[in-house]
């Protein structure tokens, strides 16, 4: 048996195409079919309001109207700094109206960050949570911004600088633009900012074809084999929008659907029960640690998250214990999937129809080819089935490339279309795919990436410190925790905790490290390559793992 004989097919349902079809001009073509076909439902619900899809496309063109009076272009980069809410889709909206290209900012970024990434995006137009605006004007002079838009969710308004303005005040209620033609195939719609174990985070290209590709596949295998669904299909949106999972297989597949999205800003377990207890909405997707807190809140049982059509858990290893502590409480089957952001990002899934494996992600969307190699002399050429090397992948939600990246493009893309993932993986007789670890040295806490080389360039900052290896260590509640080693220049003193509170200053909070021990000399090779490797084994056998 071979990879390419894609033995998973057998386990499609008869109702799923082995391709996958795109339909759509674009992505704003997307909302306007679904505007069309399900005008008065309700499309978003957010703080005890909801929005049908007519009213969603109708301000989403005029936001679009209104950037298009003020300059805004074809090609143009929006950054989007925003929780979870309506304004969210809005503004993605409107810049895909308009041919541009939204640029996903964590809205847990410092000033530091925000800079890095509005100034490789070269974006000259942002819209911000109000109670982030201060961290974006600190930032302003440094980069291209030209226009900031701010979204309040009601009380007083914080004062705006000259030029700023408040999405409802900048709105004019009309719809007038020029068509703007769309190449799907070729044309960007989102820049989402990854990184890697060089630790420059790069924007990650991907196009409405990549995004309508994955939409679809996502929608084809959860929706397509399930007899019957509610006419208010209602799924729980808790997921951040800024990162590609959320935004993918959440927001915008909710729109594919036509269902209505009960969005949360933030994830609250509190919050989630008890709109599950109100609402009893068909699905729900969220990332390990959510459902962690999940599984330990006492009133779970009476929560009715068992009346849950479809669970599923991505963005971080989901624990077979975790699964089995879960599903023994509620009863309800919990699924896992794979994907990236270079693939839009889901690859492989655990759809409704399919019998489940615990430990595997499951088995390749339409659409998608996927193989297990190893590196020779010759090349890199499929190991046997049931084997371990790195996952690669092919497919129409494959990435257009790193902006302004060529070179590492070509790392990691390959002329004949091959995404090298750098995890290591391997798959089963039946098609079944696992991952088994990272060949990178991402760390996954709480499902957010952190890359220990940005970690480690922010420690070197410090006057004391001569050495550092950032790595991750497993963490039974976060997936991995960031764990520093430091190694103090002659004389220099510092404590553990001064060097975490000196981190917090430039880090997202999930970056910051947990833990900071300072050792007298750290691992190196024999070249004086500080060694990850070994730290990581040393406090994984700690663990008894």
């Amino acid at each position: 048996m071979s990879y390419l004989q894609k033995p998973w097919l057998k386990y499609y349902d008869s109702r799923i195409d082995e391709q996958v079809s795109v339909n759509y001009d674009s992505l704003f073509d997307l909302l306007k079919q679904a505007s069309n076909i399900h005008s008065e439902k309700p499309a978003l619900t957010f703080l005890g309001r909801s929005w049908t899809y007519k009213e969603t496309k109708t301000i989403s063109e005029w936001f679009a109207a209104s950037l298009y009076r003020v300059g805004f272009k074809k090609g143009d980069r929006i950054a989007i700094m925003l929780p979870n809410c309506p304004h969210y889709i809005f503004s993605l909206f409107a810049a895909f109206r308009l041919g541009g290209i939204a640029v996903q900012v964590n809205p847990m970024y410092v000033e530091r960050e925000i800079e890095y990434v509005l100034n490789d995006s070269e974006a000259e137009y942002m819209i911000v949570f109000e109670a982030l605006y201060p961290r974006v004007k600190k930032v302003q002079p440094h980069t291209s911004l030209k226009k900031i838009f701010v979204v309040g969710f009601g009380g007083s308004k914080t004062q705006l600088a000259e030029g700023d303005i408040y999405f409802d005040e900048f709105l004019t209620h009309d719809n007038i633009i020029p068509e703007m033609p769309i190449d799907i195939n070729e044309d960007v719609a989102i820049l989402q900012y990854t990184g890697g174990t060089t630790g420059v985070a790069k924007g990650v290209m991907l196009t409405h074809q990549n995004l309508l590709a994955n939409i679809n596949q996502v929608c084809d295998f959860t929706y397509n084999a399930v007899d019957e669904k509610p006419e208010n299909l209602k799924i729980i949106s808790v997921l951040p929008m800024f990162h590609v999972y959320g935004l993918s297989c959440n927001a915008l597949s909710a729109i594919r659907i036509g269902g209505n999205q009960l969005i949360l800003p933030r994830f609250d377990v509190n919050e989630v029960i008890e709109l599950i207890k109100q609402e009893k909405p068909f699905q729900m997707t969220a990332v390990p640690t959510m459902f962690f807190a999940l599984n330990s809140h006492p009133n779970l049982e009476e929560s009715l998250i068992d009346e849950i059509f479809y669970l599923n858990s991505g963005g971080a290893p989901l624990p077979v214990e975790l699964i089995k502590l879960f599903e023994k409480r509620v009863r309800v089957r919990l699924n896992d999937g794979y994907g990236l952001s270079e693939t839009a990002p889901s690859a492989i899934s655990t759809p409704p129809f399919l019998p489940r494996k615990l430990g595997s992600v499951g088995i390749p969307l339409p659409g998608t080819e996927a193989r297990i190699v190893k590196e020779t002399a010759e090349g890199y050429v499929d190991v046997p089935v049931g084997e371990a090397g790195e996952l690669i992948l092919r497919g129409p939600q494959v990435m257009k490339g790193y902006w302004k990246r060529p070179s590492e493009t070509m790392e990691v893309l390959k002329e004949d279309g091959w995404l090298f993932t750098g995890d290591i993986a391997k798959m089963d007789e039946d098609g079944y795919f696992y991952i088994l670890d990272r060949k990178k040295d991402i760390i996954i806490s709480n499902g957010y990436n952190v890359y220990p080389r940005e970690v480690e360039e922010i420690l070197y900052q410090h006057e004391a410190v001569e050495e550092a290896i950032v790595i991750g260590i497993p963490d039974s509640y976060r997936g991995e925790t960031v764990k520093a080693f430091i190694k103090l220049k002659q004389g220099a003193v510092v404590s553990s905790e001064k060097l975490i509170e000196f981190s917090k200053i430039y880090l997202a909070p999930y970056k910051v490290p947990k833990a900071i021990e300072i050792l007298d000399e750290l691992p190196k090779s024999s070249v004086g390559k500080l060694l990850r490797r070994m730290l990581r084994e040393k406090e994984v056998h700690k663990l008894g793992i």
